[in-house]
């Protein structure tokens, strides 16, 4: 919490699949509030079925910021996602309308909250080269080396994450801490708290319902008609990633789902260890 002459925010955290978008609009319907997303995957267009996308039926007319502001054809940094979010801020706040930061991405929590900045290391081509050509298993352990602090957070299954926490930790020796201890913000925290088990059982019914709405043929369009690679594919997040191997017949249809759930569980499991230094009120 910071002193009450900062500007009021409410932080809304907790893992996938826990409730986060009910509680939102809920929360922003009581106090006249506006959603600032932080996913990470959300501020793609296109990529709506994978990422849990909210619908314009389920907003409730509660106006929502950073979703849908970038291409998938190319990464978007937290650098950039966070001048977004500074300026739906500004916006809300000139409307005298409550933000709500509402986050399963603990490093864009971290950037708008606390002004935490990440290392300006400019791409290593040459290192990318040849990091481009390990897998994801190869990639982890490579970092482990480097900074074992670092992977023991990151998500061991996107090669874009892991290739870049490398580029960082070869340059400056560890991909830095640079997180403040002091909010900018008067802060209100809520965490979606779930138990683990009833969080598993809600991440196989989502499993289900996604792939039910049409998981494998949004992959399909982002490959065949917006051209994107399987690498960059794979980038957008471990749903794509493994619809990907089913749809190149390297994942049989019948452990499409299972695998699926086993991923996003684990996943699940590095936002809670992510999610635990946040305070809770």
């Amino acid at each position: 919490m910071h002193t009450t002459t900062s500007p009021p925010i409410i932080v809304i955290v907790g893992p996938t699949a826990s409730g986060k978008t009910a509680l939102s609009i809920r929360t922003a319907k009581e106090v006249g509030g506006e959603i600032i997303s932080a996913d990470s995957r959300q501020i793609y267009r296109h990529c709506d079925i994978g990422t849990e996308k909210i619908s314009k039926k389920e907003m409730r007319g509660v106006p929502h910021h950073c979703i849908d502001i970038a291409s998938p054809r190319r990464s978007f940094s937290v650098t950039q996602w966070h001048s977004h979010a500074q300026k739906a801020l500004r916006g809300i706040y000139r409307r005298g309308n409550v933000p709500i930061l509402v986050g399963g991405t603990g490093m864009y929590v971290d950037a708008l909250v606390y002004g935490a900045s990440y290392p300006d290391v400019p791409p290593n081509m040459p290192l990318r080269k040849k990091l481009e050509k390990k897998t994801p298993e190869e990639l982890h352990a490579t970092l482990q080396t480097l900074d074992p602090r670092r992977a023991q957070t990151i998500e061991k299954e996107n090669p874009r994450r892991l290739m870049r926490a490398i580029e960082i930790a070869t340059a400056l020796g560890a991909v830095p801490e640079s997180i403040p201890r002091e909010a900018k913000f008067d802060v209100t925290w809520i965490h979606t708290n779930v138990p683990f088990s009833e969080l598993e059982t809600r991440i196989a019914l989502r499993m289900k319902k996604t792939i039910k709405k049409g998981l494998v043929a949004e992959t399909k369009k982002l490959k065949e008609e917006l051209g994107l690679s399987w690498k960059r594919i794979n980038e957008l997040g471990m749903e794509y990633r493994i619809v990907g191997q089913y749809v190149r017949g390297e994942l049989p249809k019948e452990k499409l789902a299972e695998t699926l759930v086993r991923e996003v569980r684990r996943y699940a499991k590095r936002q809670l260890r992510w999610l635990r230094k946040y305070p809770k009120q």
